[in-house]
């Protein structure tokens, strides 16, 4: 059984909403409907901006005319969104600071951050879920699926705005915990390797230190140590794929 939304609908971009991609735009104002449809509509090209076809990667401008189709959703896939609204409904839990502009999550290990590759539903996709009155959700970056840590989502694309500049000026610092077998040498160790970023036939992503790569840096310091193993501080200097597992 199919059900549906009835009619086209004709929205016009704001100040506010600027700067996004379509579709993440989409997928904020298409609550529920799968990332797949999405996909599907825009290369049909049934979703037009200012009378235009776009591609998923367009960033939308204030005044700009979305049109977007009427969208069907079957009822194994709302059934796949409860599914997965259930095993995440627990992340209200790891909510640690919240406010107007601001959400940050303790998120746990084992939890993706977004869906994809094979993963129907994931932090992001849950927050908006278990919170479909909210205007705008998006990540301001991202965690690796078994990294516990805090994660910032922003409820406002001016907050996303002045946080990624907040990055790209390494005006926000990040910080991990890494528990590593035996004895760390020395207190702090600053490790300097250029890493090279490779991908398989099979689309699997390996990184390697190369003199042909991009410059990484990262510091270490010891936090405590354990008789087989050491705790230590990883402190990125820049943000390369798997930077701090390779150094």
């Amino acid at each position: 059984m199919k059900t549906e939304n009835p009619s086209v609908q004709f929205l016009t971009v704001s100040d506010e909403e600027a700067g996004q991609r379509i579709d993440n735009f989409l997928r904020t104002k298409l609550k529920g409907v799968p990332k797949s449809m999405i996909y599907r509509i825009l290369r049909k090209g049934e979703v037009r901006i200012n009378k235009k076809r776009v591609k998923p990667e367009y960033k939308l401008l204030d005044g700009d005319l979305i049109r977007i189709p009427p969208v069907r959703t079957s009822e194994r896939e709302e059934a796949q969104v409860s599914t997965g609204l259930a095993k995440v409904s627990a992340l209200a839990d790891c909510i640690i600071y919240e406010d107007d502009y601001l959400l940050v999550l303790n998120k746990p290990s084992g939890t993706a951050v977004h869906g994809g590759s094979g993963l129907s539903f994931g932090v992001i996709e849950g927050l908006r879920a278990l919170r479909p009155e909210a205007r705008f959700l998006e990540l301001v970056h991202r965690l690796d699926r078994d990294t516990s840590g805090v994660l910032l989502v922003a409820k406002k694309r001016s907050a996303l705005r002045a946080l990624h500049e907040q990055l790209r000026s390494k005006g926000m610092q990040k910080d991990y915990l890494a528990l590593v077998r035996g004895q760390w040498q020395s207190h702090c160790k600053v490790v300097q390797a250029p890493l090279l970023k490779n991908i398989l036939q099979s689309g699997e992503r390996i990184v390697r230190v190369n003199s042909e790569g991009k410059p990484s840096e990262t510091r270490f310091k010891v936090e405590e140590r354990f008789e087989h193993a050491t705790l230590v501080k990883a402190s990125p200097v820049t943000g390369r794929t798997h930077q701090i597992r390779v150094h």
